[in-house]
C-alpha cells in the first residue's frame, strides 16, 4: 500500500533516467513489451501487493461469518447460556492461578518500591462515577495500564459479581462474542474460561484461555485473571490466541464523594497488560481514543446489572462461583504462602517470552528505512547524485 501511494502520488521521473543509464549493462530488460517503463514496472509490483492484501482482508471478513466455536457445549441444559461445565478440580487447583499471581497483583498495588513510573493520560467523571488512568512503558514487553474507578452507591460484592459474570458481559462489552467454562474448582472458586473477542475486519479475532480466582480480605477482594496454557484446546490459525494477558482488580468500599462519612462507594483498581499481536504504538493509540467510550459502556452495564439484582433476578452460575473465595489476612499479607518449586518464574512481570532481540522490531525498522531511502532518493543528496550520474551517461552516449 505504501508503494502504491508513493508510485502514483509522487510518480518518480528520475527512475526513467536511471533506467536509461543502466540499459547498456542490462540488455535483457529490453525483452519486455514496448512501453514497459520503470513507472509501470513499479505499479505492477505494488498492484500485486495490494491484490494480495485485499485477498487477506476479504478472507478475514468471510471467516468471521463462518467461524464456529471450537467445541459445542456438552450439556444441553447449559447450551443457551453459552458454556458447558467440565469439572476438573485437581487440574484447576494446581495449575491455574496461584498465590504467586496474587503476590504479583500486590506488588503492583504497593508500587514495586517506587520502581514503576506511571504516566497519567486520562481523568474523567460523571455524576455517580469517577475514572483515572495511567500507563507504564517498560523497556521491553507490553505496556502496563492502571486505572482507578469509583462507583457511587455500589457495594464491593455487587461489583465483584459484575466483573466475573460472563453471561451478562456481552450486554456491555460488544467485543466478547463467545465464552465457555472449561474447568472449575468448587473448593477455591478457580476457573478456566474460553473467550473469543471480535476485532475489526482487517484483524482476525482473538482467543483467550483465561484462568481466574478471587481472594478475600475482610470486605476487600483481589480478583486475578491471566492467560494460562490449556493442552485440551489446541491453537488454531483463526482465531489467533493471545498468550500474554494479565488483568486483575482490587475492589474495596470507600467513602462517598458526597462526604457523608459513609462507605457507600466502591473503588476498583485495575492493572492490565496483554500482547494482542498488533504494533505497540497502534495499540496505545486505540486505547487512548477508545478507553473512555469503553468505560462509559462498562458503567451503564454495571448500573443495569445493579437494577437487575434489585429485582431479585436469579444469579448465573458464574456469579455464584464468584462468591467462592480464598480468605487471606485483612492486611493483605501473604507471607504464610509458600511458593511451589518452579512457580517463581511464572509470576515474573510483563516480559514477552517471544522477544529475543533486545526489543528491536526488525520488520518496522526495515519498513522505516525503505521509506527514508525513497524520500532521500526523491529530494536529497542521494537522488541528486543518481540523477547526475545518469545524466552524464546519457550525454556520453
Amino acid at each position: 500500500m505504501i508503494g502504491l501511494v508513493i508510485g502514483w502520488s509522487w510518480r518518480p521521473r528520475w527512475t526513467g533516467l536511471v533506467f536509461l543509464g543502466l540499459r547498456s549493462k542490462f540488455r535483457f530488460l529490453w525483452t519486455a513489451p514496448p512501453g514497459f517503463g520503470a513507472r509501470r514496472l513499479w505499479f505492477a509490483f505494488t498492484a500485486l501487493s495490494a491484490f494480495s492484501l485485499c485477498r487477506k482482508i476479504w478472507s478475514n471478513f468471510r471467516s468471521k461469518s463462518k467461524v464456529s466455536p471450537p467445541e459445542a457445549p456438552e450439556s444441553p441444559a447449559m447450551e443457551n447460556a453459552g458454556y458447558a461445565i467440565v469439572p476438573s478440580a485437581k487440574a484447576v487447583r494446581e495449575n491455574v492461578v496461584t498465590e504467586n499471581d496474587l503476590e504479583h497483583l500486590l506488588n503492583f498495588l504497593d508500587g514495586r518500591g517506587g520502581e514503576m513510573e506511571w504516566q497519567s493520560f486520562m481523568e474523567k467523571s460523571t455524576p455517580n462515577m469517577s475514572y483515572q488512568a495511567w500507563r507504564h512503558e517498560p523497556e521491553t514487553g507490553a505496556t502496563v495500564y492502571r486505572s482507578r474507578t469509583v462507583f457511587e452507591d455500589a457495594t464491593p460484592e455487587l461489583v465483584r459479581d459484575f466483573f466475573w459474570d460472563d453471561e451478562s458481559r456481552p450486554k456491555w462489552d460488544p467485543m466478547l462474542s463467545y465464552f465457555k467454562i472449561l474447568e472449575e474448582c468448587p473448593e477455591t472458586g478457580a476457573m478456566v474460561v474460553h473467550w473469543i473477542k471480535k476485532f475489526p475486519f482487517f484483524c482476525s479475532d482473538r482467543e483467550y484461555i483465561i484462568g481466574r480466582r478471587i481472594w478475600e480480605a475482610g470486605k476487600s477482594y483481589y480478583c486475578v485473571t491471566k492467560c494460562v496454557p490449556y493442552p485440551g484446546l489446541p491453537k488454531c490459525d483463526k482465531p489467533r490466541r493471545v498468550e500474554l494477558y494479565f488483568s486483575s482488580w482490587f475492589i474495596r468500599a470507600v467513602e462517598s464523594s458526597k462526604e457523608n462519612g459513609q462507605l457507600s462507594a466502591c473503588e476498583v483498581t485495575l492493572f492490565h497488560y496483554e500482547d494482542m499481536g498488533i504494533p505497540k504504538d497502534v495499540a496505545k493509540l486505540g486505547v487512548r481514543h477508545g478507553m473512555w467510550g469503553a468505560v462509559k459502556k462498562l458503567h451503564s452495564g454495571m448500573r443495569a446489572y445493579q437494577n437487575a439484582r434489585k429485582s431479585e433476578t436469579s444469579l448465573s452460575r458464574i456469579a455464584l462461583m464468584a462468591r467462592i473465595t480464598t480468605k487471606i489476612p485483612s492486611d493483605g499479607s501473604i507471607g504464610c504462602f509458600e511458593p511451589t518449586p518452579g512457580e517463581e518464574e511464572k509470576g515474573e512481570l510483563v516480559n514477552d517470552p517471544r522477544q529475543k532481540d533486545n526489543g528491536i522490531d526488525w520488520k518496522w525498522l526495515v519498513l522505516g528505512g525503505t521509506v527514508a531511502l525513497v524520500c532521500g532518493l526523491h529530494s536529497g543528496a542521494i537522488g541528486k547524485a543518481l540523477l547526475l550520474g545518469a545524466g552524464q551517461r546519457v550525454a556520453r552516449r
